[in-house]
């Protein structure tokens, strides 16, 4: 489906009353193609987890409700979910009636599932419920400091380097920025790297992380970009990769990729 039929970068009417239409889908199999992965298989498990902070409708006896909502997609699925359709679709619960929070919940998690193919699952907290601690998940090792002789805006995955003893290592860059591919607008975010294997070069992964600044992909394209160029230079034994985008319009998208089976931990960085 061509992405300029898509609502992102165009003026957009808010609807006030349930309107499922509103919501686009962006096929995952062009960009598998651009990194050798035209067969239909991929080398990871995975989900995009979204957090949605802006979810509201009205009660029977007409007061508002308003919760934020966690979304997983799985990266199974045959399309990802446009952004700014998912913000569209979520505004438009404003004005509808429900009678209890499951009947939104169900809502939403069917009208996303039959949008991606695969089963999308919601959950929705009031806005008391703390249920992820803001920070840098513990045990993280950050990488930002690492000294570089030189930067290079540019993607270079030639950079990437494993050529150390066996490690267990949990790396973090909070320097990760690409840039929407329809808008040209920044996208911010922090990078979680965790593997096994021969130890990656920080400074170089550094560079590499960096050198996405200029580039232009949506947000789950970047994560499976980066996935796969270190198991291809790197040749780690398993391997983690999410990232932790900047909320954006009331929604923070949190792609995970990894070589085993499980779903990305609900944790809450500072700037989202």
């Amino acid at each position: 489906m061509a992405l300029d039929k898509a609502p992102l970068g165009k003026h957009s009417e808010y609807p006030d009353k349930y309107s499922p239409d509103l919501l686009f889908p962006v096929p995952r199999d062009d960009n598998r193609r651009r990194i050798a992965l035209a067969d239909g298989r991929w080398p990871w498990f995975g989900e995009d987890l979204w957090q949605a902070w802006e979810i509201s409708w009205l009660q029977p006896n007409g007061v508002p409700a308003v919760v934020w909502g966690v979304i997983r997609v799985p990266a199974a699925s045959a399309s990802l979910i446009e952004s700014k359709s998912l913000k569209l679709y979520l505004n438009s619960l404003n004005q509808t009636v429900f009678s209890t929070t499951d009947q939104v919940r169900e809502l939403i998690s069917r009208d996303l599932s039959s949008l991606v193919g695969a089963a999308v699952t919601v959950d929705l907290y009031s806005v008391d419920e703390a249920v992820a601690a803001v920070g840098r998940p513990e045990g993280y090792q950050l990488i930002d400091g690492e000294p570089v002789t030189s930067v290079d805006y540019q993607y270079r995955p030639e950079l990437l380097q494993a050529t150390g003893p066996r490690v267990t290592e949990q790396l973090c860059s909070h320097l990760l920025k690409s840039n929407c591919p329809v808008t040209g607008q920044p996208d911010w975010g922090s990078l979680l790297i965790e593997y096994t294997g021969p130890q990656i070069a920080r400074p170089q992964l550094l560079q590499y992380v960096v050198g996405f600044r200029q580039q232009q992909d949506f947000h789950e394209h970047c994560v499976e970009t980066v996935f796969t160029d270190i198991m291809a230079r790197c040749q780690p034994e398993q391997l983690t990769v999410c990232a932790r985008y900047t909320r954006r319009g009331g929604l923070d998208i949190n792609p995970w990729r990894s070589t085993q089976p499980g779903s990305a931990p609900l944790v809450r960085l500072v700037r989202q």
